[in-house]
């Protein structure tokens, strides 16, 4: 595995309570049902980075839909297990999902994309383009600035690697995702770029 993702799925090995007890106290709620309600209730939904499974797993089951989730943290995913037993959890890589071609109505990349060598996002958007069907919708949220370094957090070594957001929206619509909405939030005094978009195939890019 790539040293710097190396260096996050360890540190979320060894954080995972302290992290699912953190992410359960922000409120995503309506940021999911914006996203939702332009989906089918029996839409299938991949979640890329999935951690612990909280809150965003377990609010789109809740929700109605089908949920996948997929993370490379053996310690998240067991707490995936208890807090979303419904959804199918999947230990591995995002950046090599093996999913067959147009196999998702949506996907959500919650503050996962942020841990992921800069260089692997094109293609990782491009997955995603391949994995997602036709006229199928994603969620993702993004830094704000370039950026790419260690850092200590909640006692562990962790990885940050982010483009500028001009050059990340450039690479989502090189991938033939098109930007539906676009917005800075600030939550659990996290701030992050969300953005909604619509997965377009067989048209130019």
């Amino acid at each position: 595995m790539n040293e710097k993702k190396e260096i996050v799925r360890k540190g979320y090995d060894k954080i995972a309570r302290e992290y699912q007890a953190y992410r359960h106290t922000f409120d995503n709620a309506e940021v999911l049902k914006e996203f939702s309600s332009h989906l089918s209730k029996s839409a299938r939904i991949l979640d890329a980075g999935c951690g612990a499974g909280i809150p965003f797993a377990r609010l789109l089951f809740q929700l109605g839909f089908e949920v996948v989730g997929v993370d490379f943290s053996a310690n998240m995913l067991r707490l995936a297990k208890k807090s979303v037993p419904e959804a199918a959890l999947i230990k591995g890589d995002m950046t090599r999902l093996g999913f067959r071609d147009n196999s998702f109505d949506g996907l959500v990349a919650l503050y996962s994309i942020i841990h992921i060598p800069r260089e692997m996002h094109a293609s990782l958007y491009q997955s995603f383009h391949r994995i997602l069907k036709p006229g199928g919708l994603m969620l993702v949220c993004l830094g704000s600035d370039e950026w790419e370094g260690e850092d200590e957090y909640f006692g562990a070594r962790m990885f940050w690697s982010e483009y500028s957001l001009k050059e990340a929206l450039q690479m989502v619509k090189s991938a033939g995702i098109r930007l539906l909405s676009g917005k800075h939030l600030i939550i659990g005094k996290e701030r992050h770029y969300w953005i909604i978009a619509r997965n377009h195939k067989d048209d130019p890019k």
